[in-house]
């Protein structure tokens, strides 16, 4: 059963050489990633992959090259991309061709039976989870509890970190004229 700690602490676990996974989109662990990217001295070629991310990147900046190498399975604004079809990226995750160490994860308090959430964005993080070595959990309440298959008990969890932070979201803005036009269509 995981236990609580910092994220500084939690961040410890990884080692030069590893390969971490970063939940994606609205569910970028970013206060996991900023204190992985805190240790840039103290590691070398860590792979950090991922799909799209919200938020700071820090470890992707070039002065941190040495230390991280980012492997981003889908184009951001804040990364550039490897093309995989998305289906086929928990197939890489379970066939070890994509081998992890770690896997960096945003989730919901566990309820009373111990079931946490992935909420807002499950994609391949249930493959990453059941094959990395180890799980790491930022637990948010502001994390939307949802069900299906991107529900896990908190014993599949090595570490978890207590955050209380909005999810990322994007502002929708009015259609254009053009949009709307074309809407019609």
């Amino acid at each position: 059963m995981g236990k609580y700690v910092t994220a500084a602490e939690a961040v410890q676990v990884v080692k030069s050489g590893d390969r971490v996974y970063v939940q994606a989109a609205a569910a970028t662990p970013t206060i996991l990633t900023k204190a992985l990217a805190e240790r840039a001295s103290e590691l070398r070629n860590v792979e950090v992959c991922h799909l799209h991310t919200e938020g700071d990147a820090p470890y992707a900046n070039p002065e941190l090259a040495e230390s991280f190498h980012v492997n981003s399975f889908f184009i951001g604004a804040n990364v550039r991309h490897t093309p995989v079809f998305l289906s086929e990226l928990p197939l890489l995750f379970r066939k070890n061709v994509v081998k992890l160490d770690v896997a960096f994860i945003h989730v919901s308090p566990p309820d009373s039976h111990g079931y946490c959430s992935l909420g807002v964005s499950v994609e391949a993080s249930v493959a990453a989870i059941e094959n990395a070595k180890i799980v790491i959990a930022q637990v948010n309440p502001q994390m939307p509890r949802t069900f299906g298959d991107g529900i896990l008990h908190v014993s599949e969890i090595d570490y978890l970190v207590d955050v209380n932070l909005p999810i990322y979201a994007h502002e929708v803005t009015p259609f254009t004229e053009e949009e709307e036009k074309i809407g019609t269509y």
